[in-house]
């Protein structure tokens, strides 16, 4: 144990022999520029009795540390300066153990280490490839799927109605297409060819007469009333209609006094709907001329026009009958720039 003297009141501390280089001024080794941690003519702080000198009793700015791992303080026991040499604060010597060992990784740090970057083989890149042609798949699948849900969610009933519908459209077709082979037949096995031409140029020209609205026409077909009450019928749901009928095979037709051609077209006005500009008020009155059987079928179908018209708390009538008179005529307009590629 090294033994400590108390110092004389109103005087310095004497001085030791080994206290000289490590209390004084510049130690030998000490980095140029650095403070002494006291000077020789500067007091002392008193150690008390009975302990030993510590690292925090050095002078300000300088760890006591540093200098008892150079060099104990002479008279310290082994042991104790051992363990004051240890730095506190983490400086050269915990550095040098926190270089040697690498810092440790997060999980997020491995898991992005793990999937970047990638490492792909040929089995993978073949899986994924079979992956893409069954994703691929399933969307074509579920697609034509969702285009046919209309027909899907359809009764038996109107699945054989729609069903006869096209067979009915595909047998007037053919008609179509025989009598025009035979006007050809005879066109070519006729003795009075420029005759037989200027009738069936005068057929031709009824033909375009009644779908042009210029002539009159009579036929069977279908009478169709709609009373709107509430006033809730559009000049779309109108529209919708038309096209609905045309598509079933419909030749002629008429709303009330208005003809209806290729270039209707149909315009909201209040209380009523404008054709062609003009007015026309519920009730709504169809004349068509066409097939009955297709005629009424094709505004029954699950979400047609009738169940449209309903919605709106109209109410719609049809009947059927063998002689439909479509007199409304509209005046025929020459075209200012359409010519004939007929020669």
């Amino acid at each position: 144990m090294s033994e400590h003297r108390n110092p004389p009141e109103g005087g310095d501390a004497p001085r030791r022999d080994g206290d000289g280089p490590d209390r004084g001024g510049a130690r030998p080794g000490r980095p140029a520029g650095e403070a002494p941690a006291a000077g020789p003519g500067r007091d002392r702080p008193a150690v008390e009795p009975g302990t030993s000198a510590r690292a925090g009793d050095a002078a300000p700015g300088r760890s006591r540390t540093a200098d008892t791992a150079s060099r104990p303080t002479a008279g310290a026991a082994p042991g104790k300066a051992a363990a004051d040499s240890e730095p506190a604060d983490g400086s050269e010597g915990g550095a040098g153990e926190a270089q040697g060992e690498p810092d440790a990784l997060t999980g997020r740090q491995r898991l992005v280490a793990g999937l970047w970057p990638p490492r792909v083989n040929r089995k993978q890149l073949v899986a994924a490839l079979l992956l893409f042609v069954l994703g691929l798949g399933l969307a074509i699948q579920v697609r034509s799927t969702s285009e046919d849900s209309a027909l899907r969610g359809a009764r038996q009933e109107d699945l054989v109605r729609i069903l006869g519908e096209m067979d009915d459209r595909t047998t007037r077709l053919e008609d179509e297409k025989r009598r025009l082979e035979g006007q050809r037949s005879e066109l070519e096995n006729s003795s009075d060819q420029a005759e037989e031409a200027r009738k069936q140029t005068r057929e031709r020209e009824q033909q375009l007469g009644v779908l042009a609205g210029t002539v009159g026409a009579e036929g069977p077909g279908i009478q169709l009333e709609i009373a709107d009450p509430a006033g809730a019928v559009k000049a779309d749901q109108l529209l919708n209609a038309i096209q609905e009928l045309r598509a079933a095979g419909a030749e002629a037709i008429q709303i009330n006094d208005v003809r209806v051609v290729a270039r209707t077209y149909f315009t909201d006005a209040g209380g009523g709907v404008r054709i062609d500009g003009r007015r026309v008020t519920a009730p709504y009155r169809f004349e068509v001329i066409g097939q009955p059987q297709d005629l009424e079928p094709a505004l029954n179908i699950p979400g047609g026009v009738v169940q449209t018209l309903q919605k709106e708390q109209a109410t719609v009538e049809i009947s059927r009958s063998e002689k439909i008179v479509v007199d409304a005529l509209r005046s025929a307009k020459r075209p200012d720039y359409a010519q004939s590629s007929s020669q």
